[in-house]
């Protein structure tokens, strides 16, 4: 039986390597690449041709739900799992509507990890049980992508202006939307706001 080819994208060496070792045990699967960074992913992809790409959230370059759409547009023929730390339901919600087949915790148990790859290897979609809970309990991320960007430049400090020349927007239209996210998130400034946004995965 031609082996189930794997691509792990982790930014942690330690997890990375661990997840490749506990994985080359199976019989049907086998690792072809590692990396590191969330914008070398795309080019190994191409390079390596697996069938499927285990993709952390959190890396340098480019988040892992970035790194999912682009290997998503690409039609490249990879599908992708994503295995992180940070099982937000926000984090769920965008990374399937990037074209993930699937999402897991890192705390998975190694023989169920290996399980969900050979689901999405088959065709199929999979999802961690409890986040897929949490995310209907969550409801509908209700931010736009404008406030997702505003939030985003807040998240990283600064004042209104520096925050509207990041996003390319004018100081007026960047108070809106930040006006708008507090009341969105419930909360009191657009500090609290970013901290909200991010706690539930919506940026």
């Amino acid at each position: 039986m031609t082996p189930i080819r794997l691509l792990l994208a982790d930014d942690q060496d330690l997890v990375r390597g661990g997840l490749a070792a506990l994985l080359s045990l199976e019989p049907d699967l086998e690792v072809v690449a590692q990396v590191g960074r969330g914008d070398e992913v795309l080019d190994a992809v191409r390079l390596h041709r697996p069938d499927i790409a285990l993709i952390d959230i959190e890396m340098p370059g480019a988040d892992g739900i970035e790194v999912t759409r682009q290997i998503t547009s690409a039609l490249l023929g990879c599908r992708c799992l994503i295995v992180t730390t940070f099982g937000r339901p926000g984090y769920l919600r965008r990374a399937m509507e990037a074209g993930a087949s699937g999402f897991v915790v890192k705390d998975t148990p190694a023989e169920r990890l290996a399980q969900m790859v050979r689901q999405v290897a088959s065709g199929q979609h999979v999802v961690d049980p409890q986040l897929a809970a949490d995310s209907l309990a969550g409801g509908i991320d209700p931010l736009t992508d404008r406030e997702r960007d505003v939030l985003r430049a807040a998240a990283a400090g600064g004042s209104i202006r520096a925050i509207a020349e990041s996003v390319r927007l004018s100081p007026g239209t960047v108070r809106n939307h930040l006006s708008s996210a507090i009341g969105k998130t419930n909360t009191q400034n657009r500090y609290e706001a970013a901290r909200e946004a991010q706690h539930r995965g919506w940026i």
